[in-house]
């Protein structure tokens, strides 16, 4: 996982990435680096399929506790929290 949290952050955004590409696609790096600029935290996670260099995403089971892990990572940051993903272009 990867935080990136401003100083004077006042939420912090769980990111997660596409299908293709992983948490450290310049497009979701550039993503937290301009959320950060607005003084949004992220924490970008990877699935792990991409993790193990799978083209095959994991079943939902599995997708769903990564989404949880990542979120229960970000409460200890103690920032109010969203999540959602982008699909890189």
């Amino acid at each position: 996982m990867i935080l990136r949290r401003p100083p004077d952050a006042f939420c912090l955004y769980v990111l997660a990435h596409g299908a293709g590409a992983g948490m450290r696609h310049p497009f979701l790096e550039a993503l937290a680096e301009a959320l950060a600029g607005q003084r949004v935290a992220t924490l970008r996670y990877e699935f792990p399929y991409m993790e193990q260099g799978k083209r095959r995403i994991d079943p939902p089971p599995v997708l769903h506790a990564r989404v949880r892990e990542a979120v229960q990572a970000a409460a200890a940051e103690g920032l109010p929290l969203f999540a959602g993903g982008v699909k890189p272009l």
